[in-house]
């Protein structure tokens, strides 16, 4: 992910999520490193299948190759100028979270052989985390005050979406 965002300039979508995603793994990896989940190697393996997912979907785009529908709208609209960093971010985490985490975690079960339920209190510790970072990316990614009138409908938008109710979905 340092890789990929070193690459790309500061505004262009995938960077926007590349950046929020990337603080979401330095402080997974900060808490696989403090015992902060019931199975480490679990969790460990759902984080690293999770974000093969999107690094597979960024490949897919660097290559010309089909990337998953749901990574479309971040891939095709990337460098729009109407797009707020703030969309960026929620298309990203739309696609990653309602499409991509309930595949990592099945993979991550077969992979172990075992049911869905036998990581579900690390999977919750997973949502925990993200809920908490949600707030922050929120407010570094929101539109200033002076431009609240032109991004009414994103401040709405922001407002109704909820990571942790898009997780349940999952």
């Amino acid at each position: 992910m340092h890789r990929i965002g070193s690459g790309l300039p500061a505004g262009d979508g995938v960077a926007v999520f590349n950046r929020v995603y990337l603080s979401v793994t330095l402080e997974l990896q900060q808490r696989l490193a403090t015992g902060w989940f019931t199975d480490r190697a679990s969790a460990e393996e759902l984080g690293a299948r999770f974000a093969g997912r999107y690094l597979d979907a960024v490949e897919a785009s660097r290559t010309g190759s089909r990337t998953p529908s749901c990574w479309r709208p971040l891939f095709h609209f990337r460098r729009h100028p109407s797009v707020h960093a703030l969309q960026f971010a929620t298309a990203g985490i739309n696609a990653h979270i309602g499409h991509d985490l309930p595949l990592a975690l099945l993979e991550t079960c077969e992979a172990r052989g075992c049911e869905p339920d036998a990581l579900e209190s690390d999977f919750e510790r997973i949502g925990d985390l993200l809920t908490g970072l949600e707030e922050r990316v929120r407010e570094e990614l929101m539109p200033g005050p002076d431009l609240l009138d032109v991004a009414d409908p994103l401040t709405h938008l922001v407002g109704s979406w909820s990571l942790e109710m898009a997780r349940s979905g999952a």
